[in-house]
């Protein structure tokens, strides 16, 4: 990450397409030892692209990854509208009734954490 980062500094600062020789300089800047086999490797797939279009195609990426499911989603609807609560409210208590009974089922093993 920290190779990708430097990267990115270089071509924010108006270095279109730096080298394996300008992301180090700025890593040893901050006292980081550059490894040269990723340090190549981040040049080499980056070499010829324009970082704006690789940022906007990582973006599209992550829009697919879901993240946090069907109950993070009612309950920030909620907050907005009223009528997403009461999924909301009911997802948290099966959620709750998961662990009631996980726990219950603890208790059926005979020993417990704390005996």
């Amino acid at each position: 990450m920290r190779y990708v980062a430097a990267y990115l500094l270089a071509s924010l600062g108006g270095n279109d397409n730096p080298e394996a020789k300008d992301i180090k300089k700025i890593l040893e800047s901050v006292g980081i030892e550059a490894d040269d086999t990723r340090l190549n490797k981040v040049v080499s797939e980056l070499k010829g692209k324009n970082v704006e279009e690789v940022i906007a195609t990582g973006y599209s990426k992550l829009a697919s990854v879901p993240a946090g499911g069907a109950v993070a989603v009612a309950s920030s609807a909620g907050a907005g509208s009223g009528g997403a609560a009461a999924p909301a409210a009911a997802a948290e208590e099966k959620k709750e009734e998961k662990k009631e009974e996980s726990e219950e089922s603890d208790d059926d093993m005979g020993f417990g954490l704390f005996d």
